[in-house]
């Protein structure tokens, strides 16, 4: 009988955490989350996951534990008892504006925690391979495209807490020869997407509109210009990262850009309306130091992983407003229409 991999995932009932752990599970692998202790459930992403995927293997495939990244001990204790054979760190306060008025607490839980984990698999002396979530907020003023080799110049408490639990990995694969990557994920969204991240807050404020609910839609800079790719995408790169023969960093995107001004003009064109009519710019969603310029350069993904991205940028803006349509009590099917698309 096959013995499945273990993996652990912090961050599980995030975006990527759940599509992760739905990778992993239908992979035959027995997934571990860790959650944090609140008030509140905040399990929607991963509910469905408690009872499925049914298997030949013995025991219990998919586990959750209480964790916190700011615990050391609680880490410490986590990886000794799952002894994971794979380590997913997808947590963080990863909401880029919320940085600027938490930076103390992202550095810690972005940061600070990245070691602790790190620190938490040298103790177990076990070869446990280890995924970094970094991210293209790194590279901030750094002009496109953003490769590997590419300097870093973050304009955020979250983009310099990344920094940090970046170089730290890669700091433990060289001191310790862990096996150590770090993803450089550039943006990606789907439904499962935080209500506060712009690619949302536009198709929610969209059904919101359809819905009768609002008249506008608040954003902040228009101009800003982002590479943007879907999550489902994106955490199967995470995966193969940690099948290498080798351990490595890479930067994970579509190598197209778009402007927020074309993801509105994309997204209301989906469902006939004119953006214009209803989008106003809110100087309360600039950031103190915006980042403009973001786009990827994916080639080392695709040479040495042979990752490419599968899904478009419309079809991810249409399956998110599928979504929150739905979700408004609106037919998506009545509303949704197709227009024609031009990335910069």
């Amino acid at each position: 009988m096959a013995v499945a991999k273990r993996a652990l995932i912090t961050g599980i009932t995030g975006q990527d955490g759940s599509y992760l752990a739905e990778l992993l599970l239908d992979k035959g692998y027995e997934v571990h989350g860790v959650v944090r202790r609140s008030s509140t459930m905040n399990r929607g992403r991963i509910d469905h996951l408690e009872h499925a995927h049914p298997s030949h293997l013995e025991g219990v495939r998919f586990t959750l534990h209480y964790g916190d990244m700011t615990d050391s001990g609680g880490l410490n204790r986590l990886v000794m008892t799952v002894e994971p054979d794979e380590i997913y760190n997808l947590a963080a306060q990863s909401q880029v504006h919320i940085s600027f008025d938490q930076p103390e607490y992202t550095g810690n839980t972005d940061g600070l925690g990245t070691t602790r984990l790190l620190e938490a698999i040298r103790a177990t002396g076990r070869p446990t391979r280890f995924y970094q979530a970094s991210t293209s907020e790194m590279f901030g003023l750094t002009p496109p495209p953003q490769n590997e080799q590419a300097p870093f110049h973050p304009r955020s408490p979250y983009g310099v807490a990344k920094l940090y639990a970046h170089w730290m990995t890669v700091n433990y694969r060289e001191a310790y020869q862990m096996f150590a990557c770090s993803g450089i994920l550039f943006n990606h969204e789907s439904p499962r997407r935080g209500e506060n991240f712009v690619t949302r807050k536009v198709t929610r404020g969209i059904a919101s509109i359809l819905a009768g609910r609002a008249g506008k839609l608040r954003l902040g800079n228009l101009d800003a210009k982002r590479d943007w790719g879907h999550a489902r995408d994106y955490v199967e790169a995470m995966w193969l990262m940690l099948q290498q023969e080798a351990p490595d960093d890479y930067v994970i995107a579509t190598g197209i850009q778009w402007s927020i001004r074309q993801l509105a003009e994309i997204a209301f064109g989906l469902v006939g309306l004119d953006w214009q009519q209803y989008v106003e710019v809110d100087r309360a969603y600039f950031r103190p130091a915006e980042v403009p310029d973001l786009r990827g350069d994916p080639s080392k993904a695709r040479l040495r992983l042979g990752w490419r991205p599968r899904i478009t940028f419309e079809a991810m803006i249409r399956e998110m407003l599928e979504s929150d349509l739905a979700a408004a009590g609106l037919k998506p099917d009545t509303h949704l229409r197709t227009p024609s698309a031009k990335a910069s």
